[in-house]
């Protein structure tokens, strides 16, 4: 509970993955992927409830070592085209209790931790926000991104304002690290999507704490990343 709100985490784990197969329970410096996502909600300050989510039984039988609440999925939220939206709603008419806050913690963001969190909750609190979503700046700029014909050829590849200049010298760009993501709950019901079209705000993380696990090269960075933050 944050100011006299409640606050409720849920953590969305389904046991298919095509990319890099069963992700969520593969091992990372010494325990589950999925655990060290469950740790970092159990470890803040703010959330009064922590939910996983999930079809298979194998993440729910290693979530269930923890002090959280377990829901199977039905099998159609756990296809490749169920969306992370329904799921939630599916957790949402799950539970007796209501809560004024919904936290999404994917477990493909193992880096993020309790005080990332903790942060993402004050600064909603200080914006008065119905929602907050987190954020790290891109690797390089899409300014030096483009589209390329058939030819290969490069001639209006680059605007003219961007040609010669330095990285340092071009506008910030940030993106979905995929970490965080908070909306008030009756708001995310309404517009079924925690990107609501106003009133929310972005929380800025740390390059190397939003690593977003989809396939095995992103695993590997994420076992060199972890040794330096444990």
């Amino acid at each position: 509970m944050y100011k006299e709100k409640t606050i409720l985490a849920i953590i969305p784990a389904r046991g298919g993955s095509k990319r890099l197969p069963r992700k969520n329970i593969l091992p990372l410096a010494g325990k589950p992927l999925i655990a060290w996502t469950i740790e970092a909600g159990l470890g803040s300050k703010y959330l009064d409830e922590v939910v996983v989510t999930s079809d298979s039984d194998k993440i729910l039988e290693i979530a269930n070592n923890y002090k959280v609440h377990i829901i199977k999925r039905p099998p159609e939220l756990a296809t490749d085209t169920a969306s992370t939206i329904e799921v939630v709603e599916h957790v949402l008419s799950s539970i007796d209790k209501k809560f004024d806050f919904i936290v999404l913690l994917q477990p493909t963001s193992p880096l993020r931790t309790a005080k990332h969190i903790d942060e993402a909750i004050e600064l909603l609190f200080e914006k008065n926000a119905d929602a907050v979503i987190s954020v790290c700046e891109v690797d390089h700029s899409p300014l030096w991104c483009n589209t390329l014909p058939e030819d290969l050829n490069m001639s209006n590849f680059l605007p003219k304002d961007v040609k010669g200049k330095r990285s340092q010298d071009l506008p910030k760009f940030y993106r979905l690290n995929g970490a965080i993501y908070i909306c008030k709950t009756d708001k995310f019901l309404e517009e079924k999507t925690f990107f609501l079209n106003k009133n929310i705000y972005a929380y800025i993380m740390d390059r190397k704490y939003s690593i977003d696990i989809d396939e095995e090269i992103d695993f590997k960075l994420a076992k060199v990343l972890i040794k330096e933050i444990l």
